[in-house]
């Protein structure tokens, strides 16, 4: 059976499956799961239909609509859609983004953190290594470890739970990392870190168990509802053309390079109706403008660095000096020897004697001032001459003391320097404040989950006793800030 997946372009995706994400892409397509670019903005209800998943590929600087999500949220529920969110180290406040507003309407939501292990790591301590898997999933099925690489942690507000957590060396520890939820016919899973699935990095779909965990992730999101539509002929398909259709073994495009008509009509009933479909082409004119002015940037770009590399190989000029015979030596430089006669001749060469500068013209001739006669007072101050006549010592202190008087008159002391207040951004402190108020939530979430596990005596003492205290510094911690910043909210 084949299924057909719509990863989100129109939200900015730092996630691009015909750039950075091309690995997933084959992968998926080879296994019956197509792939396509899905350019719909506004997403509606109606859009997603011919999708068996949605992804969205942590969205940068871009928010999905409230109407979009009602939509996303219709498509899971009644539809048996599967949804994948995946975001990045930061959440939403590092992409200025919005997306734990759509997982909270499933459960769960993406913290404005980052997960570091400096124990359990592939290299660097925000590329940790995870094996704590818990309860059995079929996501996690048949793997061993994931590296979690430059991701943050996510929490539970509802029907949620997660199927990974981080380690106990991890900060922050024991937390959850990958979240799912089965919402009446649908389903939804919640991955922190976007990384897991790039091309060609350390952490990336290379690294070991990540392929299959990337198979069992989508094949999980299609729901047996959805496999069921899927299996009649009511079910429609994407009319667009598959990304990577070329190299997979799924693909719709045709291998000896015959075109395909594709016939379809649009029924339109009403002007507000063919108002919304040309705003939605218009959209999808516009992101394919930016993608194609982005290629010939690069494009551009890559030319001036090639050019410029050619004038940096360009041999140095030579040079000629009439009757004298240069040596090229092997860095470029060229040298004489004493005993060499072209070295004789050169040293024999009597200088060019320099022509005369003309005169200034005399507008520019300026008098020097007069010098003025001093007076006794300019001397006071002054070592004594060798030679001069030594005044008395009573008259040279009487002077300094009048001096040193004069100079503590007109000396004023410096004016001390006010100090800089501080700019306060109060819409920037309550958003901190709301996210540490989120994160404590979580922790006594986790304190509850942790008392749970000791009681029921899958956790021994030493366990519960280590986490319990993290949790309390933790806590404390996290109150501390609240308090700081409720304070400086209540000064401004």
């Amino acid at each position: 059976m084949t299924y057909y997946i719509a990863f989100d372009v129109a939200h900015k995706p730092r996630g691009k499956i015909d750039e950075n994400y091309s690995e997933l892409r084959d992968l998926l397509n080879s296994n019956d799961l197509i792939c396509y670019n899905f350019l719909e903005t506004p997403i509606t209800y109606e859009s997603l239909k011919p999708y068996d998943i949605l992804v969205f590929v942590c969205p940068d600087f871009a928010k999905i609509t409230h109407q979009e999500m009602t939509a996303i949220e219709q498509w899971v529920k009644e539809d048996g859609g599967g949804l994948l969110l995946l975001s990045h180290a930061g959440g939403d406040r590092g992409r200025n983004s919005n997306l734990s507003e759509l997982a909270e309407q499933f459960g769960m939501y993406f913290e404005n953190d980052q997960v570091l292990d400096e124990e359990n790591n592939i290299g660097m301590e925000n590329m940790p290594l995870t094996s704590t898997f818990n309860p059995p999933h079929p996501i996690t099925d048949g793997i061993t470890s994931l590296c979690y690489r430059a991701g943050c942690s996510l929490g539970i507000n509802g029907n949620a739970f997660s199927i990974a957590n981080s380690n106990e060396s991890s900060d922050p520890f024991s937390c959850p990392l990958i979240c799912v939820s089965e919402t009446e016919n649908g389903r939804v899973c919640a991955i922190g870190s976007y990384e897991m699935f790039r091309d060609r990095i350390g952490g990336g779909m290379q690294n070991d168990n990540h392929q299959e965990f990337a198979l069992n992730v989508f094949n999980w999101l299609v729901s047996d509802y959805r496999a069921e539509l899927r299996s009649g002929s009511a079910t429609a398909e994407p009319v667009a053309t598959p990304s990577g259709a070329n190299t997979a073994s799924g693909g719709a495009a045709a291998e000896d390079g015959r075109s395909v008509d594709i016939d379809f009509s649009i029924k339109i009933s009403t002007k507000s109706e063919l108002m919304e479909l040309l705003k939605i082409f218009q959209n999808q004119i516009i992101t394919i403008k930016d993608t194609i002015d982005n290629l010939i940037n690069k494009a551009s770009a890559s030319e001036d660095e090639i050019i410029a590399l050619k004038k940096a190989e360009v041999a140095p000029p030579t040079f000629e000096i009439p009757g004298i015979d240069t040596t090229e030596q092997a860095d470029g430089q060229t040298s004489f020897e004493a005993g060499d006669p072209d070295y004789k001749e050169l040293h024999e060469l009597k200088p060019v004697p320099l022509s005369a500068l003309p005169p200034k013209p005399p507008g520019l001739l300026k008098k020097a001032p007069e010098a003025k006669p001093l007076s006794d007072e300019d001397f006071i101050g002054l070592p004594p001459i060798e030679g001069a006549p030594k005044e008395s010592t009573e008259e040279t202190e009487a002077a300094s003391e009048t001096e040193v008087e004069k100079v503590k008159k007109t000396k004023k002391k410096p004016e001390p320097k006010k100090k800089k207040e501080e700019k306060i951004d109060k819409k920037e402190l309550e958003a901190e404040k709301e996210g540490l108020e989120s994160k404590l939530n979580s922790i006594h979430n986790l304190v509850s989950f942790i008392e749970k596990k000791h009681t029921s005596g899958k956790m021994d003492d030493k366990s519960y006793k280590k986490q319990i205290a993290r949790a309390k510094k933790d806590i404390d911690k996290t109150i501390k800030r609240i308090t700081e910043i409720n304070e400086l909210l209540e000064k401004n």
